[in-house]
């Protein structure tokens, strides 16, 4: 098994924080490159021989195959990694937050539960700008691994303008707030045991008129239905019918919520898209192997020239989206506004990720969509990696309106 590493990637020297050579090139610094080798080697050799004994849309394993796995990732500094080291977690800068990403999605269960697990379940970045014993009693908890916590934003009414969207609605009465609303598309809310919830406080289409909060699932008003969706891990909606939350639950100052909720989204964009690379670059590999040894008319398929441009065309098109993302990290690593790094980085990960993918199904013929193989799941879950985390149209606008200014908006 690979070794523990020994300098926290937090406190990474000034050079190593600087992916560049003396000549020039771009390349990771040596802490992430071991960081790399690490988790590839967890991965290959603890996480997914257990996982292949399960069924084919298993998304959790049973707590007996589960607990030994984070017991080694806890040793191998590979637990909560997104997570304040101050606070038990493994601190990992944006860039190696990407890094492991990448390697704890090559697995069957793919990028929406990296690493099966094993890594644990970081609560949402947002809780780490509550108070003190807010942090307390929801976000070490869920780092222990004995609670879970979702993210509520998307409405009904839509999600990719929360000024116009979101109309979820909390007043305040004395020392509580009574919700009314509906939120949907939220992942895995029914099995979590609190969660991060954005409302409307202020006018309708005003930013500032949205708080976050925060809400245990238990509370009396709240109900949640599951969302049968393509993939085997489903989202819920939630129901607010007069929920009362402590005024105390609220993070941050009321009407602040919309600049919480962006830090959120854009953070979350770029192992987002670390991790659909991790997917399909694994789903490259296996082509690669497939076609040195299937022979269709006499010929093995890596001679035919239509196989080698899509393993050509699929090498070149990830190693571009992989460079975007880590471009994207090492902005936000550098405290730039990297908003519009972010976005490009989600929107060519997702779609590149989609179109290898489909390619290796093509590749492994009717082997591709068979259940034996992960690559039919891996081609659902690429599908719905296009939606989440704000849709290729919204990544599009973004870029658009950067570039375009005022020019770009309506007058209403």
């Amino acid at each position: 098994m690979a070794e523990v590493l020994t300098t926290a990637p937090d406190k990474l020297s000034p050079s190593a924080a600087q992916p560049m050579n003396t000549l020039g090139a771009w390349e990771l610094p040596e802490e992430l490159r071991m960081l790399r080798e690490v988790t590839r080697q967890f991965m290959e050799e603890e996480v997914r021989p257990v996982e292949d004994t399960l069924p084919h849309d298993c998304f959790k394993l049973p707590p007996e195959k589960l607990l030994p796995l984070q017991e080694k990732a806890k040793k191998l500094g590979l637990w909560c990694v997104e997570s304040p080291a101050e606070y038990g977690g493994a601190g990992l800068n944006l860039l190696g937050q990407a890094v492991v990403a990448e390697e704890g999605s090559r697995c069957k269960m793919g990028a929406y539960i990296r690493a099966c697990g094993a890594f644990s379940h970081d609560p949402p970045n947002v809780i780490f700008l509550a108070t003190p014993q807010q942090i307390k009693t929801y976000a070490l908890p869920t780092m222990e691994g004995r609670r879970k916590a979702f993210v509520a934003i998307s409405e009904p009414s839509g999600g990719s303008d929360p000024a116009r969207a979101i109309r979820t609605r909390a007043v305040r009465k004395g020392d509580r707030y009574v919700i009314n609303g509906t939120k949907t598309w939220i992942t895995d809310a029914g099995n979590c045991d609190w969660g991060i919830l954005f409302a409307r406080t202020g006018e309708l289409g005003d930013r500032g008129g949205i708080t976050c909060f925060i809400v245990d699932s238990n509370t009396p008003g709240i109900s949640f239905r599951r969302i049968p969706v393509i993939r085997a891990y489903s989202p819920y909606e939630i129901h607010f019918i007069d929920a009362e939350i402590p005024a105390e639950n609220r993070i941050g100052e009321e009407g602040q919520g919309f600049r919480v909720a962006e830090k959120w989204l854009v953070h979350g964009r770029v192992p987002y898209a670390a991790g659909v690379i991790g997917v399909a670059q694994l789903a490259l590999e296996m082509a690669i192997e497939w076609v040195k040894q299937r022979e269709t008319f006499g010929a093995k398929l890596a001679t035919r020239q239509a196989i080698q441009f899509m393993i050509a065309d699929s090498e070149m098109e990830l190693e571009a989206a992989r460079l975007l993302t880590y471009k994207a990290a090492w902005e936000g690593d550098l405290g730039h506004d990297n908003k519009i790094a972010a976005s490009i980085a989600k929107l060519m990960a997702t779609e590149t990720a989609g179109r290898v993918v489909d390619r290796c199904v093509q590749m492994f013929g009717g082997m591709g969509v068979a259940q034996e193989m992960p690559l039919e799941r891996w081609y659902r879950e690429m599908r719905v990696k296009r939606l989440g985390e704000g849709p290729s149209e919204v990544q599009r606008m973004v870029v658009a309106r950067s570039l375009l200014g005022d020019a770009a908006r309506t007058s209403r």
